[in-house]
């Protein structure tokens, strides 16, 4: 059973995300069934980049016990999600001649394109993290999804080349070897969330995927089943929370319960006059406090704030890519940001788009947890390791193409870690 195991690590700012999955024999076929799901809190790392290597291992550690001890075996190897705000986005073009004498071109022919796709002036201190297909052109026919076994004499693709900050993939992936786990690779994490909540008629019609973290929001953009654009925001929940605190004057962990009890982001919804009794959160929090009501109206303005700031910023991404307002298949949510009440009418108002908040797609989930927005990266993480293969070209190629970077890690880190 060991083998057949596939497990998806979503490292986030507050919490780490475990997801474990299964392929099964079935009547119908081979398919993937989710046999376990756990998170824990998070120490060690601040807005997606790791600041303690010590305390984000521990962290790790902790929560990969509490998976081996629900599913009743080890895990040895993890699909992990890369975070990182200091991600770029970048096109790039390669153009080869096609090798076979009578122009039939072959896998060797888009591999060697995708190649020289990436001889690309990479910026100091980056590594390319995937390199995504978006279509090929063969002498002079454009927009070709697959050209194996098509004719030609030049074959040439455009890609999407996503990079990372190599420091922080460093630290990321030595935290992880330190718990004695293996690496199978590195995903972005809104591609990752993709994977699981968005249909192929969707990356088909224009979607963007918005994942709403604690301390970071990520943005994955498709149309015609391509990946056009990916971006990570520092700023989440976590900014909501603290705007909370700081208008009711209030603890971090009792702005966090009014939130989740009472907040919503449409205040017009609210009556103004409408006060909500905290004695009992304040009692439960254990702090030293003497706050008794708050007036809901004022905490959805706060909200609302916020949030719409956030939509912005997103729709900031979309307009550089000329695509703001212009998504038939609208924004769709995920992440613990997108639990929040009023969300998807505020983003429909803000962003002239329809808006969803993101489900499993295509996928028998019985576990009720891992049907929940903050868990949509981790079990995206499963789905991506399931699928993977050395080349996909449905829905756009996504695959990561970063073996030898991560293993140059692997080997600095059994360097570096004591036996």
């Amino acid at each position: 059973m060991k083998e057949e195991i596939i497990a998806g690590l979503d490292v986030g700012s507050t919490a780490i995300r475990l997801v474990i999955g299964q392929k099964i024999d079935t009547p119908t076929g081979e398919e993937l069934q989710i046999i376990g799901a756990v998170s824990s809190p998070t120490a060690g790392v601040n807005k997606g980049v790791v600041s303690s290597i010590e305390e984000t291992t521990s962290s790790i550690s902790a929560c990969l016990e509490k998976a081996e001890r629900l599913i009743g075996v080890p895990i040895s190897s993890v699909w992990v999600s890369i975070n990182d705000p200091h991600v770029k986005c970048e096109r790039s073009k390669g153009v080869v001649a096609v090798s076979k004498g009578d122009g039939e071109i072959n896998e060797i022919d888009v591999n060697r394109a995708i190649e020289a796709a990436q001889a690309l002036a990479v910026p100091v201190n980056y590594e390319i993290l995937h390199v995504i297909p978006i279509s090929f052109t063969i002498d002079n026919q454009t927009d070709i999804k697959d050209p194996i076994g098509m004719s030609g004499i030049r074959l040439e693709v455009e890609t999407l080349i996503i990079q990372g900050l190599s420091t922080q993939i460093k630290n990321l992936t030595k935290a992880i070897y330190r718990t004695g786990l293996e690496i199978e690779s590195l995903v972005l994490s809104p591609l990752a969330s993709a994977e699981a909540v968005l249909t192929l008629k969707q990356k088909e019609l224009g979607v963007a995927l918005i994942n709403i973290g604690s301390s970071t929001t990520s943005v994955a953009v498709y149309e015609e089943r391509n990946l056009l654009h990916a971006a990570i925001l520092p700023i989440g929940s976590e900014h909501i929370t603290a705007d909370i605190a700081i208008g009711l004057r209030c603890p971090i962990n009792l702005a966090e319960r009014i939130k989740r009890e009472y907040g919503t982001c449409n205040p017009a919804t609210v009556d103004r006059e409408e006060e909500v009794d905290v004695r009992n959160l304040v009692k439960e929090e254990d702090v030293n406090d003497d706050i008794e009501t708050v007036s809901r109206h004022y905490v959805s303005e706060i909200i609302e704030a916020r949030v719409e700031e956030i939509l912005d910023k997103v729709d900031n991404q979309l307009k550089f890519i000329d695509r703001s307002g212009m998504l038939p298949a609208g924004t769709v949510f995920v992440g613990s940001g997108a639990e929040l009440d009023g969300l998807v009418d505020l983003a429909k108002r803000r962003m002239r788009l329809p808006a969803s908040i993101g489900t499993p797609r295509n996928l028998n989930v019985v576990i009720d947890k891992v049907k929940s927005p903050e868990f949509m990266t981790a079990l995206g993480l499963v789905i991506w390791g399931s699928n993977n293969a050395p080349t996909n070209q449905s829905g756009g190629g996504l695959r990561k193409l970063s073996d030898g970077l991560l293993g140059r890690f692997k080997n600095l880190a059994k360097r570096i870690i004591p036996k």
